[in-house]
This record gives structure tokens, sequence and C-alpha cells, in this order.
């Protein structure tokens, strides 16, 4: 009797995995990002998304100076499934993700100098109504994002292709699949395909997913952290509840929040961030043992 040969890499356990075994806490690790810059780019897509995918290199240095004078993103996505680009005029779309300064707007460009005009104009092309879906398969920064965030991305666009779209990366390989639901600049992590539609279903109707969300872009980790833990004590999944009232930096790692509910009563939180030794690699491209910050809750007080 003869068989074939196991594949290593059928079982060899990804970063993604690892993390989901090791119980790697997701809350408050959303990356900063106040606003965003969405650029249809087919691929392919280097390791670096904006200096190794043919952006022209002029475009691409105003890019990352907008980067690094703003708190922002910018993103390089296409459509599930999509080819190299054909030369047509391509998309992009401009996101505020700020707190009830939430908007898109979107036009298109032929070439990539355009780009810079469209960051230099305080009203670049039309406003738009409809919310954005970015999960991250950027396989050449880590090969989980491939793996888990295609089929994600699949099964969004079959229910909703005109609000879908692949990306590159966007932080947090480990918790790949990684959704992203803009305007709002909210994180979910470790998204399997059967679950997608259900949260951007929730998105529709104004509410999370407090286990699975990583956080929001918008908001600094401490206060992503707070308001964890505030849902958690209130059950308010509302987005738009548990505003911020006030931020105090207690000590280098202890923050005191107060936040309010949907009836304007105040929830006081303090949390101190701590460092972990993981022990073990966290992408899939390290070569040693990586750290993270993760957060716990000192002390809430929730109306009564």
């Amino acid at each position: 009797m003869t068989g074939t040969a196991p594949d290593a890499n059928a079982t060899r356990l990804r970063c993604s995995d690892t993390a989901r075994l090791a119980g790697d806490p997701l809350v408050a690790t959303a990356p900063p990002a106040e606003c965003w810059l969405l650029v249809e780019h087919c691929g392919p897509w280097g390791r670096k998304a904006l200096t190794e995918s043919g952006v022209d290199r002029a475009t691409a240095a105003a890019l990352a100076h907008w980067i690094q004078t703003n708190q922002a993103r910018v993103a390089l996505v296409r459509r599930p499934g999509a080819g190299r680009s054909s030369g047509r005029p391509r998309r992009w779309f401009l996101v505020d993700s700020r707190p009830g300064r939430e908007a898109v707007r979107a036009g298109v460009f032929a070439e990539d100098p355009a780009l810079v005009d469209v960051l230099a104009d305080p009203a670049p092309g039309t406003a738009a109504t409809e919310p954005i879906y970015l999960v991250c398969t950027h396989g050449r920064h880590d090969a989980c994002c491939a793996v888990y965030g295609r089929p994600v991305a699949a099964a969004l666009a079959e229910r909703y292709p005109q609000r879908t779209w692949e990306c590159t990366h966007v932080g947090g390989d480990r918790f790949a699949a990684n959704l992203v639901l803009l305007p709002h600049g909210l994180y979910y992590g470790h998204v399997a395909p059967q679950l997608a539609v259900d949260l951007v279903e929730r998105y529709g109707r104004g509410h999370l997913h407090p286990a699975l969300l990583r956080g929001r872009s918008s908001i600094a980790p401490a206060v992503q952290a707070a308001q964890h833990h505030a849902r958690l004590a209130t059950g308010d999944t509302a987005i738009d509840s548990l505003a911020v009232l006030s931020v105090h930096q207690d000590d280098p790692t202890t923050w005191s929040v107060r936040l309010a509910t949907a009836t304007g009563r105040a929830v006081a939180v303090t949390v101190r961030s701590r460092i972990v030794d993981s022990g073990r690699t966290l992408t899939c491209a390290d070569t040693r043992p990586g750290r993270y910050r993760t957060f716990d809750l000192l002390a809430l007080a929730a109306p009564g």
C-alpha cells in the first residue's frame, strides 16, 4: 500500500493560529489612524505597500509625508479576486474616522501623482454614503493575512460587492483575518468567514461585537481598553455610546478615563498597561520572540 507524504505546511501553525491558541488579547490593539486614504491598486503588492508595489516614487514619498504629519494611514485596495490593473481610471477614498466627524469622500484618478492633489483639496471628490469594509489580504507582508483574509473578503463580497475591498497591511498580522469598518475605523480580529456578514450587519444597525473588537483607530489605546471594560459592565454595544468625557494619565502606565453613557451618566474606568514577553514569534516573518502591550482593568464605577 502506498501513500502520499504529508505536507509539512498543512499542519504548521501560523502566527494567527498561535496567537489564538495563546489567547493574545484583542482589546486595545487598533493602530492609530484618524484618517485614511484608500488607493485602488490591483497589484502586485510588495511587502512594503507604498514603495514596493509600483506606485510612482514621488507620489509614494508625498503619501509617506502625509502619513507622518497626520495621524493617518494609506492602504492599497482592490476588489476581491481582481487581477492586475487594466489602466482604467481607479478609485480613491478619503475617510475621516474621528468620532462625530465620520465621513467618506470618493473619486477617481488616472495617474498616481493626482493623489497628491486629493490630499491638498479641502473637499475632494464627492461625499459617499455607503460604508467601506476592508479585509487585509496582504500575503507578502504576512501569509496569515492572505490565508485567512481572502475567504473573509470573498464572503463579504458575495453579499456586499460594492462595499468590500481587499487591502494592504492594517496592523496586527497575528489577529488575521483582520476586518476594518469605515468610516468609524473599527478593527475586528480573528474574523471567520461565517461571522463576517454578521459583523457588518451589526455595524449597519449601529452596534458592535465586543468579543472580536480590537478597538477604534481614532481613539488612543488606553481609551479603547476603557471602552471595552465599560461595554462589558453596562452591556451597551452602540457604536456612538461611551463617548470620551475626559482622559487623565495618572502615571506612565495608568490612565483614568470617564465615558458618557447613552443616558448622559458617566462611567469611570482606570486601566494600566503592561508589556508581555510572548516567548514566541508574533508574526510569520519574525525570527525572534516578540513582546506586546496589554491593558488590565484596575477600577470601574458604572451608574447603578
